[in-house]
């Protein structure tokens, strides 16, 4: 399954982005009231400067107290990004996702961010292909 497959099938409005210089705790109060692990920083929508999650912040929040709600997104922020495109394999982006221990990742299409995938995003999308599969070889067992 392609990269693009498991956008299609996503029923969510587009990816949540906060501007740089926006607060953790605004942050924090996206991340509970969308009920979502991560929020992309972002200037415009389009470019990902970065990504804040939940793990972000407890970890913040542990080592600082929390002073560190006070702070910006732009401190704790993971800057260096792994994506994907929305031809890639499911296999391969679940691989580099278990590999660099994070769930989410931007789908960046000439430059630009056109979707984002969670490690659950692919799983299911995985789960269903096993699917097909099993049915298909139990049809063929059948004589279907």
């Amino acid at each position: 399954m392609l990269v693009q497959q498991i956008l299609k099938a996503k029923s969510d409005d587009g990816v949540v982005t906060l501007p740089p210089g926006s607060s953790v705790a605004a942050a924090a109060k996206l991340l509970a009231t969308r009920r979502i692990g991560a929020v992309v920083v972002s200037p415009d929508g389009k470019q990902v400067k970065g990504i804040v999650s939940e793990r972000d912040i407890v970890r913040e929040l542990s080592q600082k107290g929390a002073k560190c709600m006070a702070e910006t997104v732009d401190a704790m922020m993971t800057r260096e990004i792994v994506h994907c495109a929305l031809a890639d394999a499911s296999d391969a982006v679940l691989a580099r996702m278990t590999q660099g221990r994070f769930r989410h990742m931007p789908v960046i299409e000439a430059g630009e961010m056109v979707g984002l995938i969670s490690i659950g995003d692919v799983v299911k999308a995985q789960l269903q292909k096993l699917e097909m599969e099993k049915d298909a070889l139990e049809g063929m067992i059948k004589g279907f």
